[in-house]
């Protein structure tokens, strides 16, 4: 047992920062079950007979709720000295969400079905905002300030070959039992990985945290200026908010385009669907390997450059494909560069946020990505109406390189220990 908590951990850990790399690393596991629904939600939407519309609920509909409440409950969760619990129980909740779904599938109605399905994932919103803004917060807290590429690279690492495999299986059982009970079966199944994530997220340790103490008899404007004063009193945090919200609205355009694309186009089955989602996963091992690699030796900006610029030609190569074999292809590339997009944004954001204000400054960069989650996938639905999936993949292409040109303008001020990942 010794062996596998040392592997688990880089070295130098303390024997809490073990247990507790240790614990986010069997929850990357069950998490890794859990996500390989994920990919087969809208196609199962799509396949019941939603519109376009419908399918871009599904993924505007938690924006809403997050833009909302994240400020709040960024506030609310800055008074909490422990938030793991908080951490475990959003994240039971929002796997639950599968759970419903399967069970619905059997029990209700076919003609209800889609609305049905639609309200469970409106419903579990309120958690999932809780997990978006917890997650980071203890992440970072977990690592620290020198592990933040060693731990998450492990996770994701894990998460994605999980995944990657549990969604080719997915992919084979859809094929093999009749429709709808395939997805009912798979939905339930996969969110039985929910419990086992509970377990092990639920024991990770953290000392207690900076209680910030409000000030009392303040009308709302004035609450409202040191919101503020706080906010732009970090130059650093404001230019990096700015420039990804700008990128990940691209993303988000393309986020319910990519299934109705691979339905209504390509006429994809549910294996080849299956196999996209799995070789993205399955390469996202090799590109956190190569990013970690390519930040110790070319820093952040190397990473955060050349991984926006890969992700911008993905959608735009996709729109002009419809050879199955070459999508599989394209997803596989996307798929490198998402794993080094993943662990630097992570890790720029932890970088410029306060260690003190650390639920309020990332509830913020949630609630700004919510703004973009709310419009971006309606906007992408609208417009394929109109110019064409093939199009509006074109657009999210097209916003992407924007977002890319930004980070590559504006160049903003790290601490050099940041890019080095510590051993």
């Amino acid at each position: 047992m010794s062996r596998i908590r040392w592997s688990a951990a880089p070295l130098g850990a303390t024997p809490v920062q073990r247990r507790n790399f240790l614990n986010v690393q069997i929850d990357a596991i069950a998490i890794g079950l859990v996500n390989a629904a994920a990919p087969f939600l809208p196609v199962f939407l799509t396949r019941l007979g939603a519109t376009n519309f419908q399918v871009g609920l599904l993924t505007a509909m938690p924006a809403v709720t997050g833009l909302v409440l994240s400020l709040w409950l960024g506030r609310f969760l800055q008074t909490r000295r422990n938030i793991v619990p908080w951490f475990s129980a959003g994240r039971l909740m929002y796997v639950s969400a599968y759970a419903v779904t399967g069970f619905l599938t059997l029990l209700m109605p076919q003609q209800y079905l889609i609305s049905s399905v639609l309200v469970v994932w409106a419903l579990i919103t309120i958690p999932q905002t809780i997990l978006n803004i917890t997650f980071s917060v203890v992440m970072n807290a977990v690592a620290g300030p020198t592990h933040r590429y060693e731990l998450m690279s492990r996770r994701w690492s894990i998460l994605g070959v999980v995944t990657a495999v549990t969604v080719a299986i997915v992919g084979q059982v859809l094929v093999l039992v009749r429709f709808p009970l395939s997805y009912s079966l798979v939905f339930i199944g996969l969110s039985l990985g929910g419990i086992l994530s509970y377990y092990f997220s639920s024991r990770i340790v953290l000392p207690d945290a900076p209680v910030v103490i409000r000030e009392k008899g303040l009308s709302i404007r004035e609450k409202w200026k040191n919101y503020r004063d706080l906010v732009l009193g970090e130059t650093d945090f404001v230019h990096f908010s700015i420039q990804r919200f700008v990128f990940m609205t691209g993303m988000m355009l393309a986020i319910p385009l990519f299934p109705l694309y691979y339905v209504w186009e390509v006429e994809a089955s549910d294996a080849w669907i299956g196999l996209f989602a799995t070789v993205q996963s399955a390469v996202l091992v090799v590109g956190y390997f190569l990013w970690t690699r390519g930040s110790r030796l070319r820093g952040s900006r190397f990473v955060l450059l050349w991984t926006t610029f890969g992700l911008a030609l993905y959608p735009a190569l996709t729109a002009v494909t419809r050879q199955v074999q070459l999508i599989a292809l394209y997803a596989g590339l996307a798929g490198i560069f998402q794993a080094g997009l993943d662990l630097v944004l992570f890790d720029e954001l932890m970088k410029k946020v306060p260690p003190d204000y650390s639920a309020t400054f990332v509830s913020l960069m949630q609630s700004m990505q919510h703004f973009s989650t709310i419009f971006a996938p309606l906007l992408g639905t609208w417009l394929a109406n109109y110019i064409g999936l093939s199009g509006a993949l074109l657009v999210s292409a097209g916003i992407r390189f924007l977002g890319f040109a930004l980070f590559a303008w504006w160049k903003i001020r790290t601490p050099a220990i940041a890019c080095v990942p510590q051993q």
